[in-house]
């Protein structure tokens, strides 16, 4: 594994809204994990769904700022509204390939780590491996799973991101 990529709102911290920079924080004890998982060579990525700047309500450049003020390698974001159709909003998989592209990876190189289904859904299409985290929107993302035909994979179900790192990194 080379990186991870690393959904934001319910994932990292917050809750299952949305909540702009300046009243997110992270999950206690996240932003020292981040820093360890790194000093192991690999890299942290965010990938995000943030329509609030399309609407006005947050600029690109406070996201980038928050986030990469958390020690992040690189921020994706996707601005557009649902409505836009655009290839980057999860669960389309633009976000995954662009930073692949950056950084000279292959999907394959990767885990994605969420609270949604959109999460798993965009690291099933990109052909990264996944992991689920109980919080945010992460209980009931897992029963909707449960609940699929067809279903993304799942890698490891996680309480939350501290123990989905330590899966990643102390062993599986």
């Amino acid at each position: 594994m080379k990186a991870i990529f690393l959904d934001r709102d319910g994932t990292l911290g917050g809750s299952d809204q949305i909540e702009y920079p300046g009243d997110f924080s992270l999950y206690p004890g996240v932003q020292e994990k981040l820093q360890i998982v790194q000093v192991e060579g690999i890299k942290l990525f965010s990938f995000t769904n943030q329509p609030g700047i399309a609407k006005g309500l947050a600029t690109m450049e406070s996201f980038r700022e928050e986030l990469y003020g958390f020690g992040l390698d690189g921020v994706y974001v996707c601005p557009h509204l649902p409505v836009d159709q655009c290839n980057c909003r999860k669960p389309m998989i633009g976000m995954i390939e662009l930073a692949c592209r950056d950084h000279g990876l292959l999907p394959s190189e990767c885990f994605v780590i969420g609270d949604r289904l959109k999460d798993m859904m965009a690291a099933w299409q990109a052909g990264c491996m996944s992991i689920l985290v109980q919080t945010g929107s992460g209980k009931e993302s897992l029963k909707e799973w449960k609940q699929l035909d067809k279903r993304p994979t799942i890698n490891f179900i996680a309480e939350d991101i501290i123990h989905a790192l330590d899966w990643l990194t102390l062993g599986k």
